[in-house]
């Protein structure tokens, strides 16, 4: 397996897509944006459209948007297309992607089950083992260039020509679609089959078509988030045009580093109910949660849940290859070929010390040296960098030329971006993730997002704890310490199906509580006494006895420990737990 494929399964990441900013007025011809391919939809897809993740930094006066793409590796890289109409030209930048893989990867929603056991007979059974797995719920500097003068009365549609990283960029205006479509195809980018009449409402709201594609030579490896940066207070996640080219039951992340929580402000937000969620399992049922919680009455699939909301700093432990001091661009303008591959390693960008042995800490480095350093015919990219002194013979010096290129690129794919990147995790305190599972038929509508002072955080470490009874039964007590009987210890009982998805509907305004549409909670605690009651939990303090459809007599003559001593704790998904405690609910 290459380095390449190596890093990106390794990464825990939701494949990204085109997505779009524009201002989110009420007006229906305001929306974001839409990637698609040769020949429209049906077909195969360049971009990988499982998931979308995007980022906002809610900055005031300022929408700044960081897109993750994917592009997919079975399908032809340059036939991606990216088509965005926006309500202004905006400012275009590479984007890092070790950003990404550390906010996904912090924040990710963990379950975890501490196992507990009651002392039975005389010798007893000790307790605190803890079970070994745990579970995660995720699957997974450019310019701006001179604008033209022409593009707005029916001639060049052109207003700006310029390239961010591996992407060529242009923003076109007209009146009608026509000569937009029309100068697309004729310079190699794509159109949406399709897609006419909604792209010519944004046209005639004054929008302007933001198109991107790779730039000549550029693979799949060479994709990086693009970021883009333009004035308002308002901001928007694209849905409306991305149901052209998306699949059922698409994941959509979305991430908000502000000064305080974040909400959803026209759609609703959704509190699962916690009894849904197979906790024997770790949560394997985890977006079918989610999707059916969403898609209940008042929520009617226009919602999200918030999978983490907190201290930024969460991210510290997942960002250490966002940005190292160590990085410099300059040591490679006139650096002699054969010496690339010790100073990167020097840098802690790469580990290659040994003909087929090369290890990228940062996704666009391959790239970068396939580009100005590629391997000759007949060796693998790992065997050549492993031991590049070997070869000098071999390489190709009009490639490199004087390093130049490659220090420019280095700084504006890489070095930059990090450094920005950074900078944003350590200039705003807060996190929010949000999380929603949405089909084509549903998005009607952009997602908006404010910031509530007044809202609670929200961990994403849900650990509960089984305590295993001498009959063989078990009680799951769940973060919010709401108990429920486990008739044989599992499977999660089938009663839960009877039961609502979501707990809470609300509406978020921009301060205060939320307010509820719907709240099932008190129907929820009926449903877990009922339950408990009829298998005999509480136990009768009477008899003592606890059992199957009931509660008979266990005959196991056991005395309940209430606090068995070393309830370890379990850790998830490299989150390592120093202390169990009571969690709010999210």
């Amino acid at each position: 397996m290459n380095n390449r494929l190596m890093w990106k399964r390794t990464s825990i990441l939701a494949a990204a897509a085109g997505a779009a900013l524009t201002f989110a007025h009420a007006r229906p011809a305001d929306a974001c944006g839409v990637n698609g391919c040769d020949g429209g939809v049906p077909g195969p897809m360049p971009v990988n459209q499982d998931g979308e993740n995007v980022l906002f930094v809610l900055n005031p006066g300022e929408v700044e948007v960081h897109i993750q793409i994917s592009i997919d590796p079975d399908t032809n890289a340059q036939k991606f297309a990216w088509l965005i109409p926006i309500a202004q030209i905006p400012e275009f930048e590479v984007g890092s992607q070790p950003l990404f893989d550390a906010l996904l990867q912090a924040s990710v929603p963990q379950y975890g089950l501490t196992q507990t056991f009651e002392q039975c007979g005389e010798e007893g059974i000790s307790a605190g083992l803890t079970s070994p797995n745990g579970g995660g719920t995720d699957s997974g500097g450019g310019s701006t260039g001179d604008a033209a003068t022409t593009g707005a009365t029916g001639g060049d549609p052109v207003l700006l020509k310029t390239t961010a990283g591996a992407f060529e960029i242009v923003v076109l205006q007209d009146k009608t679609v026509a000569p937009i479509k029309e100068w697309l195809l004729d310079n190699d980018f794509l159109w949406i089959d399709g897609a006419d009449e909604t792209f010519q409402q944004y046209l005639d709201a004054g929008q302007v078509i933001v198109a991107l594609k790779l730039t000549g030579g550029a693979d799949e490896g060479d994709v990086h988030p693009i970021v883009l940066r333009y004035p308002s207070d308002e901001n928007c996640f694209p849905l409306r045009l991305t149901r052209f080219s998306s699949v059922q039951d698409m994941d959509i992340r979305v991430f908000l580093l502000a000064n305080g929580r974040a909400a959803p402000t026209n759609y609703r937000h959704v509190l699962v109910n916690p009894l849904k969620i197979d906790w024997l399992n770790f949560a394997a049922n985890y977006k079918e949660v989610i999707g059916k919680a969403v898609d209940e009455l008042e929520a009617d699939g226009l919602a999200f849940v918030t999978e983490y909301a907190g201290a930024t700093s969460i991210t510290a432990p997942f960002a250490f290859n966002v940005y190292s001091p160590n990085w410099n661009e300059a040591p490679f303008a006139g650096l002699a070929p054969e010496q690339v591959i010790e100073r990167l390693n020097e840098q802690g960008l790469t580990n290659c010390y040994e003909p087929g042995f090369c290890f990228y800490n940062h996704p666009l480095v391959e790239g970068l040296l396939r580009e100005y350093l590629p391997a000759p015919d007949g060796l693998s990219d790992e065997e050549f960098y492993g031991g590049l002194a070997s070869y000098v013979d071999q390489i190709d010096a009009m490639k490199w030329g004087d390093g130049s290129g490659f220090a420019t690129g280095l700084a504006e794919r890489i070095i930059t971006p990090g450094l920005h990147a950074q900078d944003l995790l350590d200039t705003f305190p807060y996190l929010t993730r949000m999380y929603t599972v949405i089909s084509p038929n549903e998005m009607i509508a952009d997602p908006t997002f404010h910031i509530n002072p007044d809202l609670e955080d929200v961990d994403n470490v849900r650990v509960a704890t089984n305590y295993n009874l001498c009959d063989g039964n078990s009680v799951v007590t769940l973060p919010d310490e709401r108990e429920i009987f486990v008739p044989d210890a599992g499977p999660w009982p089938e009663f839960i199906g009877e039961m609502f998805w979501a707990e809470e509907i609300s509406q978020i305004a921009l301060k205060g509580k939320p307010m509820h549409l719907v709240n099932n909670t008190a129907a929820i605690n009926t449903k877990i006494e009922a339950w408990n009651t009829r298998h005999g939990w509480p136990r009768n303090a009477a008899s003592g006895t606890a059992g199957n459809d009931g509660g008979g007599e266990s005959g196991c003559g056991c005395a309940s420990d209430p606090a068995p001593n070393g309830a370890a704790l379990l850790g998830l998904t490299g989150l390592g737990l120093l202390a169990l405690r009571r969690r709010r609910r999210a």
